[in-house]
């Protein structure tokens, strides 16, 4: 159980915590939100013992372990499936460990039992399929990636190692929406206590059951889903604001007694008691509401139809398609959302439509006065640290007065103190809307939003969907928020096996479709003709038996000093009858795990005599 008591903590001056308390049962997932920069973060570095408490304290059971992932792992040349298979280092350091002691060897098979460290390599292999990995990746070295996809690797070992208290901070900002799908259902499943930062509504409301709100600087703890959370919230904010208004009309009608009486002597006792009961008058305050958080696109001209058509395109890097045979309409009015796993093409699509790439074949037809509009993450890493929003907007538009300038950055949330703060101190959600703007600053006719929601508040999201809706130029969404998708698009795009073909099924479908397949990520390509495994393919597979040999071999040394401790005829006295009970169960779990080693070599052997076979 986690509990928070009476924390209090300021960042700079400026207090994040003042008397907050909540308690989180053991088992129970969590979602912990709150508004941009109300001190999520900080709140798992305070329950991680990286910062000191002011005041209070934050308990969790003694000897529970706690995981997170706070960095991406580093490009080494160790493969990404024994960088997560590492993560469990209690496991790995059973495993190293050398004893002659039969207690000690006996205690160390006891526990790989309970950890189920013999289908480890199983687990994570799962884990990195569902996230995105092929079985060919799993055994390329960490310093292949990019740091995006190592994000996904620490995420994964942090998952595998299946820590007591599990703490993860927006981890679907680094997934696709295949990825988030499957983490989403492998939190719901997860068997030991969450606590997840997440302004992902689906998530929200289907991997966890209770919400943890952070405001004003308190903790409320709400035992339901996202969706349930949002509608009492609203109905004690109605509440509040309607006591404030009664509240303020009272005052208001008090005050207007002692304006009117207070320097009339037959008068001036009352209205020096009217004022004392306005003194007396506890301000009733509303929740925390967050600054002005709407989007304001401008409106482009209306264009003829069709805005961009594509009759037999390819495009790819290097002379190399990624997508060929590509035959697309988009008209003003489409809001197309494009489904399809990670690598498949839905950046490269992006970049074709917003003129970021050049066709390498094919007839492109566009409207000759369009304009497009193209945000992705990698954006944000290309504003310029030192400049503040304001000075990125006046050389976007140099002819602009200042007080333009402001109103613009105004219409994206960004207010006086962020206008002319370096954009290198903005939070993440700051600098999404000024890339937003500067996307949308000349009123494009389509606009293309790659994984637009990033960092985003869930309120800002809100916003985000009701401007995508007022907009009137066409939208192509790359998203890994299918409640944005859900309320934005109209039409859905796959991207599979170089393809771009209209999905004509709705977004829970597509869910439910790729819940229920068990194929790993990015597997359901056209099957190929079996082909003869290569050289390394069959090392690696040699190798495999050769790991489950040693593993029955350790085993068959465990089993048999155990089996001479249980002959010794002094062990079946009467005073240690209770001692033998207890290595007579040791050596039930050591032909346990004897067992399960046996049919992990038997299948490895069955995999290297298949491959072997001609």
């Amino acid at each position: 159980m986690l509990r928070i008591e009476d924390i209090t903590y300021s960042v700079e001056g400026r207090p994040l915590f003042e008397g907050a308390s909540a308690v989180i049962p053991d088992g129970h997932k969590v979602g912990l939100v709150g508004r941009n920069g109300a001190g999520k973060t900080t709140l798992f570095r305070l329950i991680r013992g990286e910062l000191a408490l002011e005041s209070g304290a934050i308990s969790v059971p003694k000897g529970e372990r706690m995981g997170g992932v706070s960095q991406e792992v580093p490009g080494s040349d160790v493969s990404l499936l024994d960088t997560v298979l590492a993560a469990d280092t209690e496991r790995a350091e059973l495993l190293a460990e050398e004893t002659e002691d039969p207690a000690r060897i006996a205690e160390i098979q006891t526990r790989l039992a309970d950890i189920d460290a013999w289908s480890a390599e199983a687990r994570a292999s799962m884990i990195l399929k569902g996230l995105g990995f092929t079985d060919e990746e799993q055994r390329m070295p960490c310093s292949a990636f990019s740091g995006g996809w190592r994000m996904r690797v620490a995420l994964a070992g942090v998952l595998f190692a299946q820590p007591d208290l599990l703490l993860l901070d927006e981890p679907t900002n680094y997934l696709d929406l295949e990825g988030a799908l499957w983490l989403e259902n492998y939190l719901a499943k997860y068997p030991h206590t969450v606590l997840i930062v997440s302004h992902d509504r689906g998530l929200l409301n289907r991997a966890v059951g209770g919400i943890l709100h952070l405001e004003d600087r308190k903790l409320s703890y709400y035992p339901t889903p996202y969706d349930r959370f949002a509608e009492v919230r609203r109905a004690r904010i109605a509440a509040a604001e309607a006591e404030a208004k009664r509240q303020d009309a009272r005052r208001a009608h008090l005050q207007s007694y002692v304006d009117r009486f207070r320097y009339k002597a037959d008068k001036a006792k009352q209205a020096q008691s009217r004022l004392k009961m306005i003194a007396r008058m506890q301000p009733i305050t509303t929740p925390q509401e967050a600054a002005l958080r709407a989007f304001t696109f401008p409106a482009p001209e209306e264009l003829s139809p069709p805005i961009i058509t594509m009759e037999g395109v390819a495009v790819g890097y290097n002379g190399t398609p990624v997508l060929d045979r590509l035959e697309l309409r988009i008209d003003q009015d489409d809001r197309i959302a494009l489904l399809g796993r990670n690598g498949e093409g839905k950046s490269t699509l992006s970049k074709l439509l917003a003129e970021r790439l050049a066709p390498l074949q094919g007839k492109t037809v566009r409207s000759r006065a369009l304009r497009v509009g193209y945000f992705a993450q990698h954006q944000l890493d290309e504003l310029r640290p030192e400049e503040t929003p304001l000075e990125h907007l006046r050389r976007a538009r140099p002819h602009d007065t200042p007080g333009q300038l402001r109103a613009r950055l105004s219409g994206f949330g960004l207010m006086a103190a962020q206008a002319e703060t370096p954009t290198g101190r903005l939070s993440g959600g700051q600098k999404a809307r000024l890339s937003l703007l500067l996307a949308t600053l000349d009123a494009p006719h389509l606009l293309i939003l790659d994984e637009p929601t990033n960092h985003l508040d869930i309120e800002s999201r809100e916003a985000l969907v009701e401007a995508l809706t007022a907009y009137s130029g066409a939208v192509i969404l790359v998203s890994h928020d299918m409640h944005l998708l859900e309320l934005v698009a109209d039409r859905l795009w796959l991207v599979k096996d170089g393809r771009v073909r209209s999905y004509d099924d709705d977004l829970e479908a597509y869910r439910r479709m790729l819940l229920a397949s068990e194929k790993p990520a990015k597997s359901d390509k056209v099957s190929e003709k079996p082909k003869r495994p290569s050289r390394e393919e069959l090392l690696e597979l040699r190798a495999d038996v050769r790991k489950c040999e040693a593993r029955i071999e350790k085993l068959e040394e465990m089993r048999e000093k155990l089996a001479q401790k249980l002959a010794d005829p002094a062990m079946y006295e009467d005073v240690k009858i209770a001692e033998t009970e207890v290595w007579q169960k040791k050596y039930a779990e050591v032909m346990d795990g004897l067992d399960r080693a046996e049919a992990l070599w038997l299948a490895a052997q069955e995999r290297l005599d298949t491959a072997e076979t001609p």
